[in-house]
Order: C-alpha cells, then sequence, then structure tokens
C-alpha cells in the first residue's frame, strides 16, 4: 500500500512533469528553430540587409526564444521562475550598463549594416581614419590605410561623426591651385594651364574644368584648376599636373613665388 501510494501520490506526478517539461523543451526547440529559420528566410530576401547582419539577427531571435523555452520548460517542473526572470533582468541591467560602449558600437555597427554608408573595398575617412574598408563587423569596422596598416575603429566613433566615402561617385573633381608672381604674365600662366588639362585624356570634358583666376594674394595671383575625372585617376591626375605645371612655369619663365613680406625702413631725423 505505501509503495502503491508513493508511486501514485509522487512518482507518477513527478514524471509526467518531468515528461511535460521535456516535451515543451523539445517541441519549443523545434518551434524556435523553425522561427529563425523563417525569419532569416526573409531577412535574406532583402538586398539590403547583409549576411552578416541577417545571421547576428537569428542568432539574438534564437537566444530569446530558447529562453522563453527554458523558462516555460521550469515552470512545469514547479519551479518557481518569477524569481529567475527578475534576475535575468538585473543580470541584464547590470551587463548593459557594463557594456555600455559595447552596446554602442553594436547598435551603430547594425546601423551601418543596415544603411550601408560603405562597403567592402571603399575608400573612406571616418572615426579619424582614411583608408580602404576590408570588413565591417557588428562592433568595429576593419580598415587598411595608404601605407598598408590594419587600422580597427570601433563602429561608435565611425557613426557618430561624418563620414567621407570618396569611392560613392563615379566621378571627382580634382581642386588645385598654382600661383605665380605679380610681374608675371596672367594670360600667358592661363593659356599654360589649360593646355595641359586639355593635353591630359584622364581628364573628362563633361563637366568641363575649371580654370580661372581666383585671389590677388597677398605675395602671389592664385589660379584654380578644377578638372573632373574618374574616381581611380584622382591621384594619379593630381601629382600628375602638380609636376607638369611646375616645369611648364619654369620652361616659360613663369615664378611660383615664395611667401614674402616687404619691410618699408623710414629714417627720422632726431
Amino acid at each position: 500500500m505505501e509503495f502503491n501510494a508513493l508511486l501514485n501520490d509522487y512518482a507518477m506526478p513527478w514524471a509526467i512533469k518531468v515528461a511535460l517539461a521535456i516535451a515543451i523543451f523539445v517541441i519549443g526547440k523545434w518551434v524556435v528553430k523553425v522561427i529563425v529559420k523563417l525569419v532569416k528566410k526573409l531577412l535574406g530576401r532583402s538586398q539590403a540587409v547583409d549576411d552578416m547582419l541577417v545571421n547576428f539577427i537569428g542568432s539574438i531571435v534564437n537566444a530569446v526564444l530558447m529562453l522563453f523555452v527554458i523558462i516555460a520548460s521550469l515552470d512545469q517542473l514547479g519551479v518557481d521562475t518569477s524569481s529567475l526572470v527578475a534576475l535575468i533582468a538585473a543580470a541584464g541591467l547590470a551587463i548593459g550598463l557594463a557594456l555600455q560602449g559595447s552596446m554602442q558600437n553594436f547598435a551603430a555597427g547594425v546601423m551601418i549594416l543596415v544603411f550601408k554608408p560603405f562597403k567592402s573595398g571603399d575608400f573612406v575617412e571616418a572615426g579619424g581614419v582614411t583608408g580602404v574598408v576590408e570588413n565591417v563587423q557588428i562592433f568595429s569596422t576593419t580598415m587598411r590605410t595608404g601605407d598598408n596598416k590594419e587600422v580597427i575603429v570601433p563602429n561608435g566613433g565611425i557613426y557618430s561623426g561624418a563620414i567621407t566615402n570618396f569611392s560613392a561617385r563615379d566621378t571627382r573633381r580634382v581642386d588645385m591651385v598654382f600661383g605665380i608672381g605679380y610681374d608675371d604674365d596672367i594670360r600667358k600662366a592661363k593659356e599654360i594651364l589649360t593646355g595641359l588639362v586639355e593635353a591630359d585624356d584622364r581628364i573628362l570634358k563633361d563637366p568641363a574644368p575649371v580654370i580661372a583666376l581666383s585671389e590677388l594674394g597677398d605675395s602671389s595671383v592664385n589660379f584654380i584648376v578644377r578638372p573632373w575625372v574618374n574616381s581611380g585617376d584622382y591621384w594619379k591626375v593630381y601629382w600628375d599636373m602638380n609636376e607638369k605645371v611646375k616645369l611648364a612655369f619654369d620652361e616659360a619663365g613663369i615664378s611660383i613665388p615664395y611667401p614674402q613680406m616687404d619691410v618699408h625702413l623710414h629714417k627720422t631725423e632726431d
């Protein structure tokens, strides 16, 4: 009788609870897997969402849903889950306060992956670093500088400031300033600048380049030269044009003056 009572009053109810808890966990895990797969599939259809972001969101959804499944399983076993939920909430708050900077970087990483102000391979200036973007991750972005240094920049620092993407457009304008002396022939200088620009096949005809006298400076007459080029030709045209202008001005006897100051002395008689 005692054995039957123990079996009916304790063993069977506990066995049923354990079986139900296991069933809730197994079925819940399967449902979570289906939901996560569906979420990834829906996000993957959008070309605006990066694959890395899809996988990350899938991991977050999986962790949150599995937490609910575990709580439901423990509740079926008779465990007081209210205290567990409160403990998890308190732990989450403490972790959030301790990782404020990381959470900022995470939020910025999500924004970068969603809105895509740049992509891998773009030449950008962001977060105080100028270089080629190699990899965009959730918390940081890896960039390669012109001298082949690898710089890891926190995403929070990137998204909180201005982002200049030099690769976003197919063409760029090269802005240059060339100064000549006040005694030099400005018509001849402008003719030389125009000829050098027209002779360079890398310079686009449309939009038309601008060559104009922009300023009568303290020690020089300054011309602006603003041709348009394909983005990939920007630095080559910039460097070549500086060299060609210097050689052409030297050959034509046009000076490129140094900054100077005229000092006039007045002698006074006592």
